[in-house]
């Protein structure tokens, strides 16, 4: 392969991870994770309990508690070691988290205002100007059919499974990443939550931008259909496929794929 070609191919990639190994406290989780995304796919990492699925999105999102010993992780041809979460965040990478946080007297409006103007001045731009900030918002909010009341809440205080989900994917379209990581995003939702959940990425899915969603159960892949499906196992990725795959780990379950790497 010439220099050019190898050029090419990384300025076509939105995600290249290769042999990626992490740590925390000397306990080795990634063991050598080797993953391409390309715009306008969404990839599926699934794999049983333990399996480095949560630590895979908090490497790349670059939480400090992590340690990468060995490997690389860029975005778009640029290499991610040396930046800092919230770098990260402004070159476009979105983590949607488990367990999100609360923040009492921070109404989500505010939040939002503050994450994008951020983000903007990162990037050497003024301030999103009022009346574009609340164009924005309302165009996003009734695109998730998310209610007006909803955004003048605390952000998180008091909301539902359901609706902490739903406003991190209203984070997520306002914020437009070029990456979007939804850690375990179906968990603790019931089946309407999950659905409007889903909904919400399907209408932000584009060519120009690239989803990774870490889930356990196949349920979340009904309603966010993936490109790929990879099985992650002790900390390397064992099996890649189509969405045919995550139908075939809902009814045989993990067993099978680590008698397969026992092998």
């Amino acid at each position: 392969m010439t220099d050019q070609e190898d050029k090419d191919i990384r300025n076509t990639t939105m995600l290249k991870i290769k042999d990626l190994h992490a740590s925390i406290e000397d306990k080795k989780i990634l063991k050598g994770i080797n993953l391409s995304v390309n715009p306008g796919e969404v990839h599926a990492i699934m794999g049983p309990n333990g399996s480095g699925k949560s630590t895979l999105a908090s490497v790349i999102a670059g939480k400090e508690d992590f340690e990468v010993k060995k490997g690389s992780i860029a975005l778009e041809g640029e290499d991610l070691e040396d930046l800092a979460p919230e770098e990260r965040a402004h070159n476009g990478i979105f983590l949607s988290f488990q367990y999100p946080v609360e923040i009492p007297g921070v109404t989500v409006t505010n939040f939002m205002k503050t994450a994008i103007n951020e983000s903007r001045k990162a990037q050497g731009l003024e301030d999103m100007p009022a009346n574009e900030m609340l164009k924005l918002i309302r165009e996003k909010s009734e695109m998730l059919e998310i209610d007006r009341k909803f955004l003048s809440r605390s952000l998180n205080e008091g909301f539902s499974g359901g609706e902490k989900k739903r406003n991190e994917i209203f984070q997520m379209a306002m914020m437009e990443p070029k990456l979007a990581i939804l850690d375990e995003t179906d968990s603790g939702l019931d089946i309407d939550a999950l659905r409007i959940v889903a909904n919400g990425v399907n209408k932000l899915r584009n060519k120009d931008n690239a989803i990774v969603v870490i889930t356990h159960y196949q349920r979340l892949l009904e309603y966010i259909v993936p490109d790929y499906v990879h099985v992650l196992h002790d900390g390397k990725i064992v099996k890649s496929g189509g969405k045919e795959l995550a139908l075939e780990l809902e009814e045989k379950g993990y067993d099978w794929i680590k008698q397969e790497v026992a092998v």
